[in-house]
């Protein structure tokens, strides 16, 4: 019995090693499969809003070269964190909020934040105070406030900066910053939502997000504005907050909006990120139940194609997506 239990064994981890084999050998064959292209005609183009600046860049020139009539982004509603995905600064401005009369004193600021990732791999930030720098904080998984000692005059206090500066992605995860809020002598809270900017690089404004956004639907909606669309043409969809199933809860807003809307639908192309396409696809043409005809268009993620271990992560995250996505999305 024991004998055949080892042979049973040695089989399965054979059979394991087999299909890992396959998979990595045959990685680019699948992510292409995954991540293909399909455009129909349409006069709608949809955007799904979590994706990056540069992405949102490549969709603004999808709408100008195609000729639609409508661009729609979705996205979820966004948490009381702000995600901070890349190096930059994210720029509290508190000018205006303190009188003019009072002594120089001892003040305290704190940030309230946390990392997606810990240990050596844990977010880190340095702070800055009217542009000058006072101290770095390295941030772990517990929601926690970091906080300094300032001495000066509160009407003084013009922007706290949050300076994220090593931003990373590989196989171990991705590293992100999520920032809540400053707070100031324990009592004046600064929320970053219409409080705040962020500076994607460097503090010069170039590529800058204004935080006056409520969802990640408004957010792209946002940067296709400032690339010069006309407001009249962007429509902004937003999804329930949810922690799982965020691109199901866009689609299921998108259908209650497009049955609402009086637009003729000639015909809807789907912007999104690399191999998410596959499972873009399929939620959204369940959702809609093949009433429309639905196109997707994959744009090239630029952290996989400089990261093979990210590649190998991304793909095998989508494949187990995609299988879980057609046992929930059954009932509807």
């Amino acid at each position: 019995m024991f004998r055949r239990k080892k042979i049973l064994l040695l089989a399965f981890i054979s059979f394991l090693i087999l299909c890992c084999i396959i998979f990595i050998t045959r990685l680019n064959f699948i992510s292409s499969g995954l991540s293909r292209t399909s455009r129909v005609k349409a006069n709608i183009l949809l955007i799904e809003g979590w994706l990056p600046p540069g992405a949102i860049e490549l969709a603004y020139d999808e709408f100008k070269t195609n000729g639609y009539d409508h661009v729609v982004t979705t996205g979820i509603k966004i948490s009381d964190y702000y995600q901070v995905s890349m190096n930059g600064y994210l720029i509290f401005y508190t000018g205006n909020r303190f009188k003019t009369n009072e002594n120089t004193a001892v003040h305290r600021i704190e940030i309230a934040a946390y990392s997606e990732m810990e240990g050596k791999d844990c977010a880190h930030f340095n702070l800055f105070v009217n542009d000058s720098i006072v101290t770095g904080f390295s941030a772990d998984k517990k929601k926690r406030l970091y906080e300094i000692i300032w001495k000066g005059k509160l009407s003084m206090l013009d922007s706290v900066s949050i300076q994220f500066d090593n931003d990373k992605s590989d196989h171990s995860g991705d590293r992100n910053l999520y920032v809540k809020e400053i707070i100031i002598d324990h009592n004046t809270h600064i929320p970053y939502q219409y409080n705040s900017d962020y500076d994607i690089g460097e503090p010069d404004g170039k590529r800058r997000i204004r935080n006056n956004f409520s969802s990640h639907a408004e957010l792209a909606r946002n940067k296709l504005l400032s690339l010069g669309l006309d407001s009249n043409l962007v429509i902004a969809i937003p999804g329930k907050l949810v922690r799982i199933n965020r691109t199901l809860s866009s689609a299921l807003a998108f259908r209650d909006w497009l049955n609402a809307s009086n637009i003729d639908v000639e015909g809807i192309n789907i912007v999104t990120l690399g191999e998410h396409a596959r499972r873009t696809m399929m939620i959204y043409e369940k959702i809609l139940k093949k009433n429309y005809k639905i196109g997707i268009i994959s744009l090239p993620d630029y952290k996989e194609i400089n990261s093979t271990r990210y590649k190998i992560v991304k793909t095998l995250r989508e494949i187990l997506g995609i299988i879980y996505y057609s046992v929930i999305l059954i009932p509807y």
